[in-house]
């Protein structure tokens, strides 16, 4: 009986171990199966979040190309461009905007040294110049070019139809006359200078008409001449990796910049500084740093590359050469992509009075229009103007 009840005990055991295994499906492998379908799920909602993420600035890239560019010039404007680089932005303006009275500036010294640097700013030049060449088809031409291109019939042309062509080209050329009669071309008084740096330039000014005042005549005065004065992405360039350091010499450079660009500035005229959206170019407070220099911000909004066709960001260093030939890369970089604001400053005492509460609205899209009286938080100590005197950079 003994034997019996031990036999029935351990039958009774394994019986109650498979029955746990048929409802638990063996222990560990069925925490492993678990353990890759919260994987499964995991990488789908990582996956799903990501091309979410994707498609957000995909439609807010989208929205920012439909956006109207603000435009802070007109072409009759006398504009002044400081640091101009390659002077692709020059160009733009002097082929796509109609620009015939503005002056770039670049600091190398010469057109060689330029070249040098940025070899493709030859046709940049030609541009600004108005030396490029361009072809421009006869109407004439125009339409035999729109036919069907059957050689044999121009070749087999009789006599009275070269000369009703030969007729047609000659009212055309009479009706260019008389065009440009009416629309008589713009002189182009566009230039470039060389060697002129931002912080040391000259004032470009010329002498006002003596006042009469009672019975003494005033001394005339010396105003400047340039409406528009613009600098696109000012910096230092070197490769400092001393975050501070690089902040106070760009703000040295833009103080420097505003006090040597005001007596060029025409009255009501305005200075226009473009800059990278985000850090470290907001520890700069170039607003802060105009008010020192005596002029007030009126409004910022958003730079777009894609309203100056043409238009390529230069590197401060130049182009990007290959480490064994020497030679120009294709890799360029394309900082003319990146997200940019553009700041409108004006002399304080010609500045509108500004409107009551004035405050940051923003838009759809992340789009903001900035008032003069936002507050930009710095992590770098206050700016002191003072000390920007005699700063050389490395």
């Amino acid at each position: 009986m003994a034997k019996k009840r031990k036999l029935g005990a351990i039958d009774h055991k394994s019986h109650f171990v498979d029955t746990v295994k048929k409802k638990t499906g063996g222990g560990a492998p069925q925490n492993n199966k678990n353990g890759k379908n919260n994987k499964k799920k995991k990488n789908s909602q990582s996956a799903h979040a990501i091309e979410s993420d994707a498609k957000k600035k995909k439609a807010q890239k989208q929205y920012h190309q439909n956006q109207q560019p603000v435009i802070p010039f007109s072409k009759e404007d006398a504009i002044l461009l400081i640091g101009e680089g390659d002077l692709s932005f020059a160009a733009s303006l002097a082929t796509h905007h109609g620009c015939r009275n503005l002056t770039a500036t670049v600091l190398e010294k010469n057109e060689r040294e330029l070249l040098e640097k940025y070899p493709h700013a030859s046709e940049n030049i030609a541009q600004i110049n108005g030396t490029a060449t361009t072809t421009k088809p006869t109407k004439s031409k125009a339409a035999k070019s729109e036919g069907d291109g059957d050689v044999e019939d121009d070749e087999n042309e009789s006599p009275e139809a070269e000369e009703e062509a030969e007729e047609d080209e000659e009212e055309i050329d009479e009706d260019e006359d008389e065009d440009e009669k009416y629309n008589p071309p713009v002189q182009n008084n566009n230039k470039i200078l060389y060697n002129i740096d931002a912080r040391t330039m000259k004032p470009f000014t010329r002498k006002s008409a003596p006042n009469h005042r009672g019975y003494h005549m005033a001394a005339p005065t010396k105003t400047g001449i340039f409406n528009r004065i613009l600098f696109n992405f000012p910096h230092v360039g070197g490769k400092s990796t001393d975050r501070n350091r690089q902040v106070r010499y760009n703000q040295e450079l833009l103080v420097a910049f505003f006090n040597s660009a005001l007596p060029s500035l025409a009255p009501k005229g305005s200075i226009v500084v473009t800059l990278f959206e985000g850090d470290p170019y907001t520890l700069w407070n170039v607003k802060d740093l105009g008010r020192h220099a005596g002029l007030q911000a009126l409004e910022s909004f958003r730079f777009y590359s894609h309203a100056y066709p043409g238009y390529k960001h230069a590197r401060t260093a130049g182009v990007i050469r290959e480490k064994k030939t020497g030679e120009a890369s294709g890799a360029a970089w394309k900082g003319e992509e990146r997200a940019a604001r553009s700041f409108v400053f004006m002399r304080k005492d010609e500045a509108p009075e500004e409107a009551p509460a004035s405050k940051k609205k923003r838009k759809r899209g992340g789009e903001e229009s900035d008032s003069e009286e936002e507050v930009e938080v710095s992590e770098v100590e206050d700016f002191d103007p003072n000390e920007a005197a005699g700063w050389v950079g490395e």
